[in-house]
C-alpha cells in the first residue's frame, strides 16, 4: 500500500513539474512574442535563399560562406541601386499627389454640402474633413519627430537584426539541424531530417511566389495607370505591389490611393481606375494566386482560404500574413503520417464517380465505356 502511494506521488510531482515547465515555456514564449516573429521571418527569408545559394555555389565553385556573402552583396547592391533609381521619382509623384489633394477635398466638400438630407450631407463632410487630418500633412510636432525617429531607427535595428539571423541560419544549418536531430531516436532521424528539408523548402517556395504575386500586380497595375493617363503611376503601382503582400485587405488598401489620384483628374477616370484595378485583382485571385500557391506549396485554394480566415481570427494581420505558410509546414507533417501506401477507396456515390457508375448499369467496366466515346 505504501508503495503505491510513493509511486502515485511520483507520477503526480513528475505531472506537476512537467505542467510547470511547460507553462514557464509558453510565459516565455508570450514574452518573446516579437523575437519569435523576427526568427520566423528569417527562416522564411533563408528558405527563400537556399536554392540561390545552391545554384551559385554549382555555377562558379565557392564555399557556402562566401557565396552567403556574395549573394548578401548582390542584395545590398540593388536595395541601393532602388532607393537611387525609384525612391526619389517616388517621394517627387508623392509631392505631387499632395499638391493636387486640396482642390479634390474642396471640389467633394461642395458637392457633399448639396447632398440632402442634410444629416446625409454633415455625415459627408464630417468624413471628408477626418480625410483631410488624415491625408495632408500637418505642421511638424516635436513629439512626433522624436517618435519617428525612434520608429526608425527600431526598424532599421530589426533589419540588422533579421539580415544578421539569416546569415547565420544558412551558415549554421546543417549543425543546427544535426543537433535537433540528435534528441530522436535514431530510427526516426532520417523521417525527421526529410520533413524538415521538405518544410524549409515549401517556405521557401511560399515567399518566392509571394514575390511573384506582388510583382505581377505592381507591373500590371503600374502599366494599367500609365495607359489611362493616371499622375503618379510609378507611385502607385509600387504601392499595389507593396500592399499585395498584406492579407485579405492588402487589395483594398492598395486601390484607395489610385482611385484618389483618378479624381483629381475627373470622376470619370476615378471610376475606370477601380474598375481596372477590379478585374485585374479578379484575374490574379482566380488565375494566379492557385496557380501560384498550387504549384509551389502544394497548398488548395479551399486551404489557402481556410488558413487565411483562421489566422486573421488568431492573430489578426500577422496571423493571416503568416497563416498560409504555417499551413503548409502543417500539411508537410500531415502527409507523412498518412498512410498513402494503401490508398483509399473512391466514393461511388461521388460526383466524381458518375460515369464509373452509369457504365457499371451498363453491365461494363469503365475503359470499355470511354474507349465508345468519340
Amino acid at each position: 500500500m505504501r508503495a503505491t502511494f510513493l509511486a502515485w506521488a511520483v507520477r503526480g510531482a513528475g505531472l506537476g513539474v512537467g505542467l510547470s515547465v511547460v507553462v514557464l515555456l509558453a510565459s516565455i514564449a508570450l514574452a518573446a512574442a516579437r523575437v519569435l516573429l523576427l526568427v520566423f521571418v528569417a527562416i522564411l527569408l533563408a528558405s527563400a535563399l537556399e536554392p540561390i545559394i545552391g545554384w551559385i555555389r554549382g555555377k562558379v565553385g565557392l564555399g557556402r560562406g562566401p557565396t552567403i556573402l556574395l549573394v548578401y552583396a548582390a542584395f545590398f547592391v540593388v536595395v541601393v541601386g532602388f532607393g537611387l533609381v525609384v525612391v526619389p521619382a517616388a517621394i517627387d509623384q508623392a509631392g505631387d499627389i499632395l499638391a493636387g489633394l486640396p482642390p479634390l477635398l474642396d471640389r467633394t466638400r461642395a458637392w457633399a454640402a448639396d447632398v440632402r438630407p442634410g444629416g446625409l450631407a454633415k455625415s459627408l463632410t464630417a468624413l471628408i474633413n477626418s480625410a483631410e487630418d488624415l491625408l495632408l500633412p500637418k505642421p511638424p510636432d516635436p513629439n512626433a519627430v522624436v517618435e519617428a525617429g525612434l520608429t526608425v531607427a527600431e526598424a532599421v535595428a530589426s533589419v540588422a537584426t533579421l539580415l544578421t539571423i539569416v546569415f547565420f541560419w544558412l551558415v549554421e544549418h546543417a549543425r543546427l539541424q544535426r543537433f535537433a536531430l540528435a534528441f530522436l531516436p535514431a530510427r526516426r532521424r532520417a523521417g525527421a531530417r526529410d520533413a524538415w528539408n521538405e518544410i524549409e523548402n515549401r517556405l521557401g517556395l511560399w515567399v518566392r511566389g509571394q514575390l511573384t504575386l506582388m510583382a505581377a500586380i505592381g507591373l500590371a497595375t503600374g502599366f494599367a495607370y500609365s495607359l489611362l493617363g493616371v499622375p503618379s503611376a510609378l507611385l502607385l503601382g509600387l504601392t499595389a505591389a507593396l500592399t499585395e503582400a498584406i492579407p485579405i485587405v492588402g487589395p483594398f488598401l492598395g486601390a484607395v490611393p489610385a482611385v484618389l489620384v483618378a479624381a483629381t483628374v475627373s470622376l470619370q477616370l476615378a471610376v475606370v481606375v477601380a474598375g481596372v484595378y477590379i478585374l485585374l485583382q479578379l484575374v490574379e485571385g482566380n488565375i494566379l494566386v492557385p496557380l501560384v500557391m498550387r504549384n509551389t506549396i502544394g497548398l488548395s485554394p479551399f486551404l489557402v482560404v481556410l488558413s487565411l480566415l483562421v489566422g486573421a481570427a488568431a492573430g489578426g494581420i500577422v496571423g493571416a500574413f503568416f497563416a498560409v505558410p504555417v499551413a503548409a509546414a502543417g500539411l508537410v507533417i500531415l502527409e507523412r503520417l498518412q498512410a498513402r501506401k494503401v490508398p483509399v477507396s473512391q466514393d461511388r456515390g461521388g460526383p466524381e464517380s458518375v460515369d464509373e457508375t452509369k457504365a457499371a448499369e451498363l453491365g461494363r467496366s469503365l475503359p470499355d465505356a470511354a474507349a465508345e466515346k468519340p
